[in-house]
């Protein structure tokens, strides 16, 4: 049996910490909103996971220092805009050599940092926790099928592999199957790119378009996310992995898909904000935009879909008027690596 602490008792840290508990382990989850912990010990369920029972086994404080204190593995189960700040007020009661594991997806947005990156540069500000091992957790994963036990594949990502398969043994169970990775940027990269692409799928299902259009954006979004890896020194399997073509078919279909449900009001003309205020939870693809549209210039990488997704959530463009000048650019070859004649770009 391990201890784990899990910071955030949203839907996916809640889902977690109900499989973990019954699979033998010790959890304690803690929240920065006090509301949350009282819902929770009080009703044992989770509003946005009706009729899922809580384990009662399962520790719910206010305590930070308690969900931090003598666990094997301490996972960040927060929104990636609240990551840095949870860092670091989690940093006096997280010991050196501590294994981290965290199941937000993003990419800070003025560091350009993916979120293992944040949490090891916010701990480490002490100077105290460079030992600090952090684990990324990924893939095709909603917290409302984990929640009922449906059978369920993940990725534990970390260059250092035996951090990486110590999570493996704890994580996996009859209903969690867990791979391991080592190109943890990769993975990252897969989690956080690929909720703009279930945007773009979910705006083209709200301008009526069909399974077609979708299967494209998915396909050729997956091109897009490969493109910026590989220049970024990530690997190309990892893009055709669970963390990469497994997460993006899952979240660029499901009705569970908070990324593709905004994207399906966008389409139909509710604007980005007013989207995000409708699906009442954090929309990931929103926030990873500006970090995606960095990366892309900096690195000099063509990613059309993920700038016409901009061009709609940032810059107010009719989501129809991008879909056409998706549809009218210059002739390409699919063939990786090669160009037609005098073509410019990739």
């Amino acid at each position: 049996m391990s201890s784990i602490g899990i910071l955030g008792t949203g839907t996916w840290g809640v889902a977690l910490a109900r499989m973990l508990s019954k699979s033998g382990h010790e959890v304690a989850c803690w929240s920065a909103i006090p509301q949350e912990i009282d819902t929770l010990c009080e009703k044992h369920e989770h509003p946005n996971l009706p009729g899922v029972a809580i384990p009662e086994g399962i520790c719910f404080t206010k305590e930070l220092a308690e969900a931090c204190r003598d666990r094997d593995i301490v996972l960040f189960a927060v929104p990636s805009v609240f990551l840095r700040q949870t860092a670091a007020k989690a940093r006096p009661f997280i010991p050196d050599g501590q294994i981290v594991a965290d199941v937000a997806k993003g990419i800070e947005k003025d560091t350009l940092m993916t979120l293992s990156e944040v949490i090891a540069d916010e701990l480490n500000r002490d100077g105290k926790h460079a030992g600090v091992k952090v684990v990324a957790l990924s893939g095709p994963t909603h917290a409302e099928e984990v929640a009922i036990d449906l059978p369920t594949t993940i990725v534990s990502a970390c260059a250092d592999e035996t951090a990486a398969e110590l999570v493996q043994d704890v994580f996996m169970n009859t209903c969690m199957r867990v791979y391991t990775n080592t190109d943890i940027r990769g993975v990252e990269l897969c989690g956080a790119l690929k909720n703009i692409i279930a945007l773009a799928a979910g705006i083209s299902a709200g301008l009526g378009y069909g399974d077609n259009t979708k299967a494209a954006l998915i396909t050729r979004g997956l091109a897009e996310m490969e493109r910026l890896g590989l220049c970024m020194g990530c690997r190309a399997e990892t893009f055709a992995g669970l963390a990469g073509m497994g997460d993006l078919i899952v979240t660029a279909t499901s009705r569970h898909s908070r990324n593709n449900r905004a994207g399906f009001l966008i389409g139909q003309g509710v604007p980005p904000q007013e989207a995000v205020r409708q699906i009442g939870m954090v929309v990931e693809g929103i926030n990873a935009l500006p970090a995606a549209m960095t990366l892309a210039k900096r690195y000099d990488v063509e990613m059309p879909i993920v700038q016409a997704v901009d061009a709609v959530v940032s810059g107010g463009a009719d989501p129809a008027d991008a879909v056409a000048k998706l549809m009218q650019r210059e002739k390409r070859t699919e063939a990786r690596g090669v160009r037609r004649r005098g073509e410019a770009g990739v």
